[in-house]
């Protein structure tokens, strides 16, 4: 069994203001090196046997600062990425409200997330992995593991499911 621990990156100025980011490659404001700095301070005790990345600056950041105070390179992973909001990427709610969404659909991105994880799991059984990745890609592991997604993952939160023979199961605590 492989233990993930799933972060979501730390927060970007668009994080902030209720915008889609997806593939638009933003880096973590202040704040967001902040929160990467508190969860590697508090991750510092744990066993962790290696950290991967999404390859998107904000969560390429998060995990450096991670992975630096862990004393452990990162592997970017590029199937680890948010979903390509299209059209949709860098607007607000209200403001996709009013045009027809043309993007990558989230059965594809899905399909991405999952056998990325699936991947890193197998390269590693019986470890304990930090993977930093995105809210939506986050909660296509959930929809995996519990049928349904969870409310959207504060920023820098980790959740942590277990890996085995494929198969997704929640790590209580």
């Amino acid at each position: 069994m492989t233990t993930l621990l799933l972060v979501r990156h730390g927060e970007t100025d668009w994080n902030a203001e209720g915008r889609l980011q997806g593939h638009t490659d933003r880096p973590l404001n202040d704040h967001g090196r902040r929160q990467a700095a508190a969860l590697a301070e508090r991750l510092a005790g744990e066993a962790i046997d290696a950290v991967y990345s999404s390859d998107l600056a904000r969560a390429r950041e998060t995990a450096g600062i991670l992975a630096e105070r862990l004393g452990l390179p990162v592997v970017d992973d590029p199937d680890l990425r948010e979903r390509n909001w299209g059209n949709w990427e860098g607007l607000t709610g209200t403001e996709r409200d009013r045009i027809e969404y043309v993007g990558e659909a989230q059965d594809a991105h899905a399909e991405r997330v999952i056998r990325a994880v699936r991947r890193i799991a197998e390269l590693h059984p019986d470890e304990r992995i930090v993977v930093v990745t995105h809210g939506g890609s986050v909660r296509r592991i959930q929809v995996a593991t519990y049928g349904m997604a969870l409310p959207v993952a504060d920023n820098c939160s980790v959740w942590t499911v277990a890996v085995e023979d494929g198969a997704f199961r929640p790590i209580d605590g």
